[in-house]
């Protein structure tokens, strides 16, 4: 069985306030966008024991602290699964906040609940999933989702983007989401996140926000300057999503979009239809 983990992008990410475990409430949109990995489970021959092989950009981990590994022995744990083979693809940037890890994780846990007809539903994929990233039960639903709490509290929400041509720039720099969050200050959003995006697109600029910038920009200067040629060149809107270091813009002219792509000579580049 193939499939093909998409990545995503965060229209907007307030961090609401530190919770006493530690962890920090946010707000956001999770907007699926068609930047895939390759997926391939196949029987374990032989019975032999469950392997993750890897290809294309290097995985900096060993293979059972791999999150696709992770999702397959939680499903052995409770149901038992039998032996497989796992083939992964990564085309998905690392570090990157476009969630690769996290989908091939969920999509792990799609794949073996229909090859072993586990009958399990969505919410009960969803609710394993959450054990594995705070995004994980995200790339269950696969559909744009307001998602409060930790990133695992979610609601389908109406925005679409459908026709837009998305841009994404990838620096040679990665962002430690650790350390990104210990520098940003919790704080209330002016306005709640569900108004800024009813809003037309071109309106979204100066009010649609991601809380992680302000401090990440200021360690990594070069990625508010992406953000800036991607709003000069004529992005409707531009930002970093998640912690970054992905800076994205959205435009409404492919051809736009690929000629300002070329620019970035120094940057992993992806010009995506939505």
């Amino acid at each position: 069985m193939i499939s093909f983990p998409n990545a995503k992008i965060n229209l907007g990410l307030n961090i609401v306030e530190r919770r006493p475990d530690g962890y920090h409430n946010i707000e956001t949109v999770f907007y699926p966008i068609p930047l895939t990995d390759v997926l391939e489970i196949v029987p374990a021959a032989d019975g032999t024991d469950t392997t993750l092989t890897c290809y294309g950009n290097p995985v900096d981990c060993p293979p059972e602290k791999n999150l696709v590994m992770k999702a397959y022995r939680l499903m052995q744990e409770r149901y038992h699964v039998p032996a497989v083979s796992i083939h992964l693809y990564k085309h998905i940037p690392d570090g990157a906040g476009l969630g690769g890890g996290s989908s091939d994780a969920a999509h792990t846990l799609v794949m073996l609940n229909k090859m072993f007809k586990l009958e399990l539903s969505d919410e009960d994929l969803a609710g394993m999933a959450v054990q594995l990233g705070a995004d994980c039960a995200f790339f269950i639903y696969n559909r744009p989702m307001i998602a409060t709490g930790i990133g695992d509290v979610l609601s389908p929400v109406d925005v679409n983007l459908q026709g837009m041509t998305l841009l994404l720039v990838k620096p040679p720099v990665g962002v430690d989401t650790r350390t990104a969050y210990s520098r940003v200050k919790p704080q209330e959003p002016l306005m709640p996140l569900t108004d800024i995006i009813s809003r037309p697109l071109p309106s979204w600029d100066g009010l649609l926000v991601n809380d992680f910038e302000p401090s990440v920009f200021a360690a990594l200067p070069q990625l508010w300057l992406i953000k800036a040629r991607l709003l000069d060149a004529g992005a409707q809107y531009a930002a970093m999503s998640g912690s970054g270091s992905t800076v994205f813009g959205i435009f409404d002219n492919d051809k736009l979009a690929e000629s300002i792509a070329d620019t970035f000579a120094d940057c992993a580049t992806f010009v995506l239809q939505l």
